[in-house]
């Protein structure tokens, strides 16, 4: 099966047609989004009266400072909602990080002195050497000289300790 290669034209035809179908339905979407809100408004709103004396048009203001009000205590109720809502979320996604854990990188040996960790950590203020060697107290080594009775014969060491073992067998 030989499957043809769409053509860079036959390609921008198609292309230029799928965005003037997408461009429709957005002025089709705008246009029932229209339609939807005035008729929101005309059930939940209907227009006031505007004839009648001052005490008609106070009472009507009455009316319509009360309905803002009920609006601004809803408005306020589902804002908090959301806010709790945010939190909670906020909340449950540090608890999904605390149980997965967090991976830790592969730390890389580096090669570096005691100096040149204080100096990149520290900056210019470095002014200690960290020469740990020349801080050690010199120790001079006793040599113990040994007897050279014994290292003699051993015939003899043999003697003393047969000697001391019949100490302890007589006590």
């Amino acid at each position: 099966m030989s499957e043809k290669k769409m053509t860079n034209s036959r390609r921008h035809h198609l292309k230029s047609l799928i965005l003037q179908i997408a461009a429709n339905w957005i002025e089709q979407e705008k246009a029932e989004l229209v339609v939807a809100k005035e008729a929101y408004m005309a059930e939940h709103c209907p227009a006031p009266e505007k004839s009648g004396d001052q005490a008609a048009l106070m009472e009507i203001c009455r009316k319509i400072h009360a309905a803002i009000d009920k609006i601004d205590d809803e408005r306020y109720d589902v804002a908090s909602k959301v806010q709790k809502a945010d939190k909670e979320i906020e909340d449950l996604k540090i608890k999904v990080v605390d149980l997965i854990g967090v991976k830790k990188p592969a730390l890389k040996k580096v090669r570096m002195s005691a100096d040149s960790m204080l100096q990149a950590l520290l900056g210019s203020k470095h002014k200690v050497t960290m020469d740990l060697r020349s801080n050690l107290k010199q120790v001079k080594k006793e040599v113990k000289e040994e007897p050279t009775e014994a290292v003699g014969d051993w015939r003899k060491n043999i003697e003393d300790k047969a000697d001391r073992k019949k100490m302890f067998e007589t006590s």
